[in-house]
């Protein structure tokens, strides 16, 4: 079994910008002017080792603002929502270190990633919730499950 590839509806995708000079390089990753923006909860990093897979698992209430800014990432993108029209589809995106992108992850959409690299990579979420240690929004299942059947390693 597995999903169906396609694009997920309400996933966001916006290709970013590096404005680079002699002392480097700016790039705005999140603005309260652009379409993607819904709220604000929170701002993190989390980062990802070669070789491993951070997936799969969903939000109930929050909306998730994925922008990878250290090395390449596979973001995996499974729709679950019974009411949405592209329920049981999968989406990939690739998010290479020379072209950023932004993704919009909205409630109930399981995700994940991984670097497509031997590098690790580093991704700032800026999620529309504050995060609760009591009762924590996040629903998980293993990288692997055969519903979604998504293969993370590219390379097989």
């Amino acid at each position: 079994m597995g999903a169906i590839a396609g694009e997920i509806h309400d996933v966001g995708i916006r290709p970013l910008k590096r404005i680079v000079d002699d002392r480097g390089w700016l790039m705005e990753i999140f603005r309260s002017d652009w379409p993607e923006y819904e709220k604000f909860g929170q701002t993190y990093v989390t980062t990802c080792k070669p070789g491993v897979i951070k997936a799969w698992h969903y939000h109930k209430l929050q909306w998730d603002h994925f922008v990878p800014i250290r090395g390449s990432a596979l973001v995996g993108l499974y729709d679950s929502r019974d009411d949405s029209p592209t329920k049981g589809v999968l989406q990939v995106v690739e998010i290479w270190k020379d072209s950023p992108k932004l993704v919009k992850i909205p409630p109930l959409v399981y995700h994940g990633f991984t670097p497509l690299e031997d590098e690790e990579i580093w991704v700032v979420n800026t999620p529309t919730q504050l995060y609760n240690y009591d009762d924590p929004d996040e629903h998980r299942l293993e990288w692997n499950d055969p519903d979604i059947g998504f293969n993370w390693r590219r390379d097989e």
